[in-house]
């Protein structure tokens, strides 16, 4: 009896070479994808295929031989994969390819084929492949972990270090979970993270030692750092040769005031890359189980900075015309004045009794909300004790029925 031996891992180039697929099921339709990035000059060989493989022939894109298997049928061919249902044709199919000396892949039996499918996942350029002994569980769950990690940035793929320069990156509302791909990739790269309050404070402890992070919070109506000296600080280390990630709580450009570091740096010839967040604006409402937007209900979604009252000679803010609408009104770094924009809201037309909804310390483990309307709201924030940070919620959306959303925690 041999003894077990382990599969030699290879990748082959199929350009244009001709591939024999036995069986045009579930099996086939899973594995013609990643035949036909490859190249390959795909031949589908069955009486009966999938909606799916059937339409990927009517695109011209396999050509496939609507009968059951002959022998014969992998002439040419350099590789063959037997997916039929019946083992006695796959069978077949694998004493043919050994008498012809094609590698072939045995769907329902993989030790009697001379071909392995390894687990594939992809990132970008790179490909990686695993196998596992022949179990398909086993290596499916490696490959998906692997390409997670290199997704996360966990896994630094590059093969030459960072250039000098600042990377302005949105970490989403705070929930480690919710920096974007790219950002949490840029992150695990730095040489100094300039960061505030809001950035998912607890991808920190995930940098390595040699990384020096810069606190630059500002704490409403508290200490706060200098926005002319975060610039500085970006432009200063950038300069002395190293990679900058300023990462920021939601997005860079909602209220961030990302552009004006953006400024700062391109001023100062600095290279400067932005990655969007996911913005709090929209993310502390969904966990929330306030819809900002919703059929029938809402079609308008406004985003408002609530840091200046209404009656401030340097608001922007036409809160008459804001009053007038009947969507969805979203007050960020509003909790402070929440009374002053309530009233704004009612006295340009708003009605009183309009639904509110707000959030501190959205997607955070610290979560929690409050539903009001527009005349209770101001007295609700102080009576439960919202502090900053919170979104605010105004119209019919606030007033939909909560659900327990089930995927939290998962």
């Amino acid at each position: 009896m041999m003894a077990h031996v382990d599969p030699y891992l290879v990748g082959l180039d199929l350009t244009g070479r001709r591939v024999v697929v036995v069986g045009g099921g579930g099996v086939a339709q899973r594995r013609l994808g990643g035949l036909l990035a490859a190249g390959a000059d795909v031949e589908v060989v069955a009486p009966e295929v999938t909606p799916a493989v059937e339409a990927m022939a009517s695109a011209g894109e396999v050509r496939w031989t609507a009968r059951g298997y002959r022998a014969g049928d992998l002439d040419s061919a350099w590789y063959a994969i037997a997916c039929t249902d019946d083992p006695a044709v796959n069978a077949q199919v694998g004493a043919e390819a050994q008498e012809r000396r094609v590698f072939c892949v045995r769907a329902d039996d993989a030790p009697r084929g001379s071909a392995v499918t390894p687990a594939v996942g992809r990132h970008g350029a790179l490909t990686v492949g695993v196998l596992a002994g022949r179990n398909p569980r086993r290596s499916a769950a490696v490959r998906t972990a692997l390409v997670e990690a290199l997704h996360a940035g966990v896994v630094d793929d590059a093969a030459e270090p960072v250039r000098p320069g600042v990377a302005l990156v949105g970490g989403g509302p705070g929930d480690p979970e919710l920096i974007t791909v790219r950002g949490r990739r840029l992150l695990s790269r730095a040489d100094v993270v300039v960061t505030d309050r809001l950035g998912p404070r607890d991808l920190l402890d995930t940098l390595a030692p040699h990384v020096e992070v810069v606190d630059a919070s500002k704490i409403p109506y508290g200490r706060a750092m200098n926005q002319a000296r975060i610039n500085e600080l970006l432009v200063e280390h950038a300069r002395a040769g190293k990679f900058v990630v300023r990462l920021k709580g939601g997005d860079p450009y909602v209220f961030g005031r990302g552009f004006e570091e953006a400024l700062a740096c391109a001023e100062a010839g600095v290279a400067v890359t932005v990655v969007p967040g996911v913005t709090s604006a929209f993310a502390a409402p969904a966990v929330a189980d306030v819809p900002v937007s919703h059929r029938g209900v809402a079609h308008e979604i406004v985003v408002v900075s609530g840091h200046v009252a209404p009656d401030d000679p340097r608001s922007l803010v036409d809160w008459p015309a804001l009053a007038r609408l009947r969507g969805t009104v979203v007050l960020l770094m509003a909790v402070e004045r929440i009374g002053a924009f309530a009233t704004a809201l009612i006295d340009g037309g708003r009605p009183a009794d309009t639904p509110v909804a707000v959030v501190q310390d959205g997607t955070m483990r610290i979560q929690r909300s409050l539903r009001a309307t527009l005349a209770t709201v101001a007295d609700e924030v102080r009576a439960q004790g919202i502090n900053p940070p919170a979104v605010v919620v105004v119209g019919p959306v606030a007033g939909l029925a909560e659900w327990e959303v089930t995927t939290r925690g998962t």
